[in-house]
């Protein structure tokens, strides 16, 4: 097919561009700004496109479609040019769901942990030579491309976002997949741009349940009160099966899950992980991988990028960045790193980035986030927050919102690092949580100081 890609820079949008061009599909692409890893990576295959920006004349009649980010808007000449001339057009969960009619559709959805969970049912599928389609948000490590499409493989498995579609379709994107098996890890309010209130981020997971084909299974966290309530009230004929943390224990800073296999050391941690590997676990079942053999595999399986990812450690001290950003994610990465080194001080640093986070309406929901740890540093830009259009936050206001007056806030870049660089790291962890680019700091110029001093 000759397929063209209206903001084919986007996370999903570039990967799936790639898997359609190693099938042998015609690419071509726009975007008004293209950013690393996509430019690279869409380099190395020859779909960069070879200027930035938007030209109606690309939209050529011989198009068999065209796939719409949600980066573009709904006056876009492209898009106009497209529908003019009467071509298809697609957003990429709607083209995900035309290439996997025929496949066993896996999707996995829930406020958060959707990464995770998929980053793990992928590692040990793969370390036990089974081949799937796949459509991951984030890059994982292991993986060259997060989106594989292969006519013979049985099953498609789905990180399911509940976000918007596209710009013209205004459907959740896990709305649109049909799940065969679904897994739902937990809700919490998110998205209040498109959501406004917490009913109706709530009622999107209700819909969820029901798009489930008749006779699917649902795998859900019945340890999420708002998780169980949905699913024990869904009327679908589905079959439901709940997952809760597992037995485990900890000793000298390492997770051992407690099986019949015996105790077994894992390389991530946090109560929250051990509740995505249930799911996980659930899911590689109803995939074909035996109880022992997911146990075996999950011992390599490392964390997924920005989740909890160690950037140094060092016999007395680690440094930790986290793509945390929601307020249950902050609470469990925060909680999870305590918990692990209780006999260590925590230093944790959230940067206030996403348009939920910078809402006063909203900021409440952060309420005691961060409570356990030790020293607690907000970093706040007043110029992203009236970019996403809203008024600034005072200190106070975010202080009272945190429910926490011992919060230290900074909005300057240069003021946090010399704060940062004032403190003592002996027996310390250093925690970074951020959707943004965390506070514009040099991570690896924190890592050299934290080794050198």
């Amino acid at each position: 097919m000759n397929i063209h890609f209206i903001a084919i820079g986007g996370s999903a949008m570039h990967n799936l561009a790639i898997a359609l061009h190693l099938k042998g599909h015609r690419i071509s692409g726009s975007d008004d700004s293209i950013f690393e890893p996509s430019k690279s990576r869409l380099e190395k295959y020859g779909l960069l496109p070879e200027k930035t920006g938007w030209d109606a004349e690309i939209i050529k009649k011989d198009l068999d479609c065209v796939i719409l980010g949600m980066h573009a808007k709904n006056d876009n000449p492209e898009l106009l040019e497209a529908i003019n001339k009467s071509i298809k057009i697609y957003s990429y969960p709607e083209f995900i769901f035309e290439m996997s009619k025929n496949k066993t559709r896996v999707v996995i959805g829930g406020s958060h942990g959707k990464t995770s969970i998929t980053a793990m049912v992928l590692h040990v599928l793969k370390e036990n030579d089974i081949s799937v389609d796949y459509m991951v948000g984030a890059q994982l490590k292991g993986f060259d491309t997060m989106v594989n499409i292969n006519d013979d493989n049985e099953f498609m498995l789905l990180e399911g976002d509940e976000y918007l579609s596209s710009p013209i379709d205004r459907r959740p994107k896990f709305h649109i997949y049909k799940p065969n098996i679904a897994l739902l890890s937990g809700i919490s309010w998110d998205h209040i741009n498109v959501f406004p209130t917490k009913e109706d981020y709530k009622k999107q997971f209700e819909i969820f349940l029901e798009t489930i084909t008749s006779g699917g299974v649902i795998v859900y966290n019945s340890s999420d009160s708002e998780v169980d309530e949905l699913v024990n009230n869904c009327s679908n004929s589905i079959r439901k099966l709940d997952y809760k943390i597992p037995n485990y224990f900890i000793d000298n800073g390492i997770s051992y899950l407690s099986t019949d296999e015996g105790d077994l050391p894992l390389k991530f941690f946090g109560e929250h992980n051990l509740l995505n590997l249930s799911g996980a676990k659930i899911i590689c079942q109803l995939m074909g991988v035996q109880e022992e053999e997911f146990y075996q595999s999950i011992l390599t399986f490392e964390g997924a990028d920005k989740r909890l990812e160690p950037l140094l450690f060092l016999k007395d001290r680690a440094f930790y960045k986290d793509f945390a950003h929601s307020p249950s994610k902050v609470r469990a990465t925060n909680d999870a790193l305590k918990n692990q080194f209780k006999e260590r001080k925590l230093i944790s640093l959230f940067e206030l980035h996403t348009f939920s986070s910078l809402n006063e309406n909203f900021i409440s929901e952060y309420k005691d986030s961060l409570i356990n740890a030790d020293i607690k540093i907000i970093y706040y830009d007043p110029n992203i927050a009236k970019k996403k259009g809203h008024e600034s936050l005072s200190d106070n206001k975010i202080k009272e919102a945190f429910n926490d007056n011992q919060l230290i806030v900074f909005s300057k870049s240069e003021d946090l690092k010399m704060y940062l660089f004032e403190q003592s790291y002996f027996q310390t962890n250093l925690l970074f949580m951020s959707s943004g680019n965390y506070a514009s700091l040099d991570l690896d110029e924190i890592k050299f100081f934290l080794t050198n001093n």
